[in-house]
């Protein structure tokens, strides 16, 4: 079975391909909306142990890489803690968005990683231009309630918004910033991002 089609049977897709040497990065994230029903059935879901996204994820893809003669990658379990922000980058379908998170062609500012796959191969560079060009507003630079992107990015500030009541909504759904960029907004599903937005904290 072709590594697409094995990735999408478990709610993942490859989100872009760089090349390191003489090797193929395959960077893998989730599918979405698909893969999160299916994380939620796993075992490590409901298990009650920590880092249940995390264990999936490396079980999941470690799995893959092996039936593909590959070795799987993992943004987590460092330091040292693989180059992902520098793969995605050189794989011309990820750009710095305007408040500095990686934006995707598709996935838009809600895209992430939970593993590669390095393979023997030469890779294929994406062409699509970066959605920021021609996003004229740049709502993701307003939507912050509390304008935590106005000199990079203030973490301390972030999370004492979210630990507080008015912090509901972005805690509930998501980033604010991240949903007001058009492009894939409507992918994440609320329980998705309420999950992630609880993990960050």
């Amino acid at each position: 079975m072709r590594l697409n089609d094995r990735l999408r049977r478990v709610g993942l897709r490859p989100l872009g391909e760089c090349q390191d040497g003489a090797d193929v990065i395959t960077l893998i994230g989730p599918d979405e909306p698909h893969f999160w029903p299916i994380f939620r059935a796993s075992p490590e879901y409901g298990d009650g142990a920590p880092n249940p996204l995390d264990r999936w994820s490396a079980r999941v893809v470690s799995t893959i890489a092996a039936e593909h003669n590959g070795t799987a990658i993992f943004p987590f379990g460092g330091p040292p803690y693989a180059p992902f922000q520098n793969w995605a980058l050189k794989s011309g379908r990820c750009w710095t968005s305007p408040i500095g998170f990686l934006v995707h062609e598709d996935a838009g500012l809600f895209v992430s990683f939970r593993g590669a796959i390095r393979q023997p191969g030469r890779a294929v560079i994406g062409t699509w231009p970066c959605p920021c060009e021609s996003c004229e507003d740049q709502p993701c630079k307003a939507a912050c309630p509390v304008d935590a992107f106005a000199d990079g990015y203030d973490v301390g500030r972030c999370k004492t918004y979210l630990r507080s009541p008015n912090g509901a909504s972005c805690m509930t759904r998501g980033c604010a910033a991240r949903r007001a960029c058009p492009v894939g907004q409507a992918n994440r599903l609320p329980d998705q991002a309420a999950f992630h937005m609880k993990a960050f904290l």
